[in-house]
């Protein structure tokens, strides 16, 4: 079990001299459509599939480019090094940690409400991972495919209510605050 609380702020694991230009600015206009929201997000990334080996609980591939997007928001500080790893293993520089900033609380909402989408999306990636001949790096995005389909299923509706609550009063929800409806 971990010491942290049950909501964490992944920025607090932020170091506070991250270059600013690396991963703030331009990128929030083409992010991929397929980040859950939170402060970490990708716009346009490489295809060589390194996010996974820093992040495997945090980065998927997906689209026609396979892109790297991030699938869950970070749980822990080992987590938070892992998306850092993930971004300065990209050399588009296409990760961004600027997402609160960005993100608006109808913006969750109307994402949460097109999750119909996102899982008609991860059905096709895992039946591309899992067709006939895939290799060891589809088997492994195979894993992540199942890994956000679980999720989706389960526990984002809530991290994504606490992110709203997170946006909506500049923190995040102590264990007796209501959380808001998606």
């Amino acid at each position: 079990m971990s010491d942290l609380p049950q909501r964490w702020d992944p920025m607090t694991s932020v170091p506070p001299d991250l270059d600013d230009l690396a991963y703030h600015g331009d990128k929030w206009e083409d992010r991929h459509w397929m980040n859950v929201p939170g402060p970490f997000y990708t716009g346009q990334t490489d295809n060589c599939w390194t996010g996974r080996l820093h992040a495997p609980r945090n980065v998927l591939y997906g689209g026609e480019y396979h892109n790297e997007f991030v699938y869950r928001q970070p749980k822990s500080p080992a987590e938070v090094e892992g998306m850092l790893a993930a971004a300065n293993d990209d050399p588009f520089g296409g990760y961004a940690c600027d997402g609160d900033s960005r993100w608006t609380p109808a913006a969750v909402r109307a994402w949460w409400s097109g999750r119909s989408k996102v899982e008609e999306h991860l059905a096709e990636l895992l039946a591309e991972y899992t067709k006939e001949g895939a290799g060891l790096q589809d088997a492994d995005a195979a894993e992540g495919v199942r890994d956000f389909l679980t999720y989706l299923a389960t526990d984002l509706e809530d991290d994504l209510q606490a992110y709203v609550f997170r946006l909506e009063n500049d923190r995040y929800p102590a264990a007796d605050d209501p959380l808001p409806n998606l």
